[in-house]
């Protein structure tokens, strides 16, 4: 998946997008989400935890009522997802790394591609996930260049969350770590 020169021609100011998280070519999750904003590069969404029941990762528990704000860019290998319990009380970030979202009318999709940070609240948890599972998928022989681009993206992501760098745009489309 990657950016199409029709992206830029799409209706932005749609209030509310289906987010689609595809994984080896099939629908991990799908779940609706209120876009908070679109500026062309980075599509800002909020939407409560998605999954059924608790999932506790021995770091973070997501349960109903988490919100999550979302920030997917259509030019970057990764997704941040800023994670707040019922009561806006932060639990911290969870990144994934995918291909660059593209957003098609009331459709945002990304392509997960198995690696994942997490950096709680307050900066002293910083985990890289699913290392494993990224070298079983097999996407270093399929598409060298992918699997480029997500350690790439996986690396940068660590980079800015131990050195205290904002993961996530200050405000939508301002991004002072960009590279």
């Amino acid at each position: 998946m990657s950016e199409t020169s029709d992206d830029t021609a799409v209706d932005k100011t749609a209030d509310k997008v289906d987010v689609i998280l595809m994984k080896a070519g099939r629908t991990k999750i799908r779940y609706p989400a209120e876009v908070v904003a679109d500026d062309g590069t980075v599509v800002t969404v909020r939407a409560p935890w998605a999954a059924a029941g608790v999932r506790d990762f021995g770091f973070v528990r997501f349960e109903p009522g988490d919100v999550f704000t979302e920030h997917y860019w259509r030019d970057r290998w990764y997704a941040v997802k800023e994670v707040r319990t019922s009561a806006g009380v932060l639990k911290g970030w969870y990144c994934d790394v995918t291909r660059p979202a593209v957003r098609d009318g009331a459709t945002l999709t990304v392509e997960d591609l198995d690696l994942d940070l997490w950096c709680s609240a307050d900066g002293e948890t910083i985990l890289r996930l699913d290392e494993d599972e990224f070298a079983e998928s097999g996407l270093s022989e399929r598409d060298p260049e992918a699997a480029s681009q997500a350690l790439s993206a996986l690396n940068t992501l660590e980079h800015l969350a131990r050195t205290g760098a904002s993961l996530a745009p200050s405000s939508p489309g301002t991004d002072p770590t960009a590279p």
